[in-house]
């Protein structure tokens, strides 16, 4: 008996049968002989494309293996797809969803024992979640209009298409940039702020403040800052409520940065994730204490976040980040770490993404990880700064000690452990 291709006939199976269970499940009222397929079509049907699947590898003939998996197709298609249309006629409907999830699942029937098996029951798993999220995908197009559509369909043309396209090599001096690097991240963070937007949408104002100024942080949190204070200013909330969203943005944009910063180079998020973290707890304390105290209003979340993605802006954080990198690096090269220092505090006045990235790619040879460490926190130290001023600003007077408690203990505390931390290396 030959065992492997028993293993790969149970993947077929299996494929079937999990397909089957969703389409089963879904058409679980109709009566008996009411439905073409359900748990034991849908597993026959991955079983019968591993058959065929089998016979085709049994063969000699490339040629003649096509042919048998061409014919194993075509008839079961056609067979499928006659009682579908059965049905639909009988329903009055259109639905052809189960007749492409029966042919999907015997392609990968056949897969599973002409390729690679693992893969065939991966896309098996992805097959039935697709099916089985009918409900959410269908309200979440009712919730989006065509630009926020349209703008997610750029963000992946330009993923798939553009990047392969772009060097995949350093130019310049200090170092040099690589565009391919800097393209991928300003599409990385530009997906990420999409995401931050689509939950703002999605959840709307009905979720609360707090919901939204968490999904907002992943936007913009100076958005969210400016946005709050402005309705503190105009007394249009409570302001330890408003005070809490603000520091809950914020702390959501320190893990966007920890990200960044860990994915670009380990050993400086090694060195960030315990003062990045401590920040984070504080906030989040600041958080629980001010939303306490606020519970009890019943200011919404109606602050409006622009769409974050277009090429446009894109391409201008790709620029951004390039011309920030390179800086630091001419910085750093000339003037040392104290230079890398006070270009990652210029820096994040503008952006802390691209701080963090500056110090990443830094930190790969020319400043220390905890250097690099202490720059993030000091570019979230200069953003905050920002936000800070643009909230009393717009807040006015009353709203300064929330912030201060919201914006800048957080970053003192965060601030005092990674400046530990140089020290320790140090000494």
């Amino acid at each position: 008996m030959d065992f492997e291709i028993l293993e790969r006939l149970t993947v077929a199976l299996g494929v079937g049968l999990l397909v089957g269970i969703e389409r089963g499940w879904r058409e679980r009222d109709a009566g008996a002989g009411k439905r073409t397929a359900g748990i034991r079509t849908f597993t026959l049907s991955g079983l019968l494309g591993g058959i065929f699947g089998a016979i085709a590898k049994s063969l000699d003939d490339v040629v003649g293996a096509g042919i048998v998996i061409a014919v194993g197709v075509f008839a079961y298609t056609a067979v499928f797809a006659t009682f579908r249309f059965r049905e639909v006629v009988d329903e009055d409907s259109y639905g052809v969803t189960t007749v492409v999830a029966a042919i999907a699942t015997f392609a990968l029937g056949v897969y599973a024992l002409v390729g690679d098996h693992m893969l065939a029951a991966a896309m098996g798993v992805v097959v039935t979640g697709v099916l089985a999220v009918r409900e959410p995908l269908h309200g979440w197009l009712t919730k989006i209009n065509w630009l926020e559509l349209r703008a997610g369909l750029v963000l992946v043309t330009m993923t798939v298409l553009a990047l392969p396209l772009i060097p995949n090599e350093s130019y310049g001096p200090f170092g040099g940039v690589n565009p391919r690097e800097i393209w991928l991240l300003a599409v990385v963070l530009a997906a990420v702020s999409f995401a931050g937007y689509v939950a703002v949408r999605m959840l709307g104002s009905t979720r609360g403040l707090l919901v939204a100024s968490a999904a907002g942080g992943l936007v913009s949190s100076t958005a969210v800052t400016a946005d709050l204070a402005r309705r503190a200013g105009k007394a249009r909330g409570n302001n330890d409520l408003l005070a809490a969203g603000v520091t809950l943005a914020s702390a959501i944009s320190y893990l966007r940065a920890l990200v960044v910063v860990a994915a670009l180079n380990v050993a400086v998020g090694v060195h960030a994730a315990a003062p990045i973290s401590a920040a984070i707890l504080v906030a989040a304390a600041i958080v629980v204490f001010y939303a306490r105290r606020g519970i009890q209003s019943k200011s919404g979340a109606d602050f409006h976040l622009r769409n974050p993605f277009s090429l446009t802006e894109t391409v201008g954080l790709a620029l951004l980040l390039g011309i920030v990198l390179f800086a630091t690096e001419a910085i750093a090269e000339f003037l040392g770490p104290r230079g890398a220092l006070a270009a990652a505090v210029i820096a994040g006045t503008a952006t802390v993404d691209a701080a963090a990235f500056s110090m990443a790619r830094l930190a790969r040879g020319v400043i220390a990880p905890e250097i690099a460490a202490l720059g993030v926190l000091l570019a979230i130290g200069a953003n905050n700064a920002l936000k800070f001023v643009i909230g009393v600003a717009r807040g006015g007077g009353t709203f300064a000690l929330p912030l201060v408690l919201g914006l800048v203990l957080p970053v003192i505390v965060g601030l005092a452990i990674a400046g530990t931390m140089v020290m320790m290396a140090d000494g």
